[in-house]
């Protein structure tokens, strides 16, 4: 649905629509910080304990000490964060806005795809501890999913701030 260009928003109504993107925002960056490692790993320019230091700053790090422990801690919050919107926030914005369901729809079936994809990663995480090899393996998984999820997060708020922000969800 369009915004009513005759409508303006409470600061209070906007932060309803800026969490979403807040949110989606700190998933890129932490992304990001986490393919760089994986790079930096891959071409030999860090060492394990150098990863590690740099793992331990990351915020999402939650006491984690390996790249496959962060990325199992990222792809949790991903995971929780498309489960609370398909429990929590969709029905609502379903029941507020009919029209939406077509997109709800779309949303919630690319959450299903990005957890497939997510299961990729972990597989090609433990394949990774066990022979060093696969490491195309894994940067392709991670590929995937930056694909996916970005895609994914961008549609998402392009489709979903105004009627967040609309009816205060």
């Amino acid at each position: 649905p369009r915004p009513d260009p005759g409508r303006s928003y409470t600061p209070q109504e906007q932060a309803n629509g800026r969490h979403l993107v807040d949110v989606h925002d700190h998933l890129r960056a932490e992304l990001t910080q986490l393919r760089d490692l994986v790079d930096q790993v891959a071409a030999g320019t860090i060492d394990a304990g150098a990863a590690r230091s740099h793992i331990n700053t990351l915020t999402m790090r939650q006491n984690n000490w390996t790249l496959g422990a962060y990325c199992e801690s990222y792809c949790r919050l991903v995971t929780m964060h498309h489960t609370a919107e398909d429990s929590m926030v969709f029905p609502r914005l379903r029941r507020a806005e009919p029209g939406l369901a077509p997109v709800l729809s779309r949303l919630q079936e690319e959450h299903q795809a990005i957890h497939k994809v997510i299961d990729r990663v972990d597989r090609a995480l433990v394949a990774f501890v066990g022979d060093p090899g696969t490491l195309d393996d894994l940067r392709t998984a991670v590929d995937l999913l930056t694909d996916g999820l970005l895609s994914h997060l961008s549609y998402e708020e392009h489709e979903l701030v105004e009627p967040l922000t609309r009816h205060g969800l």
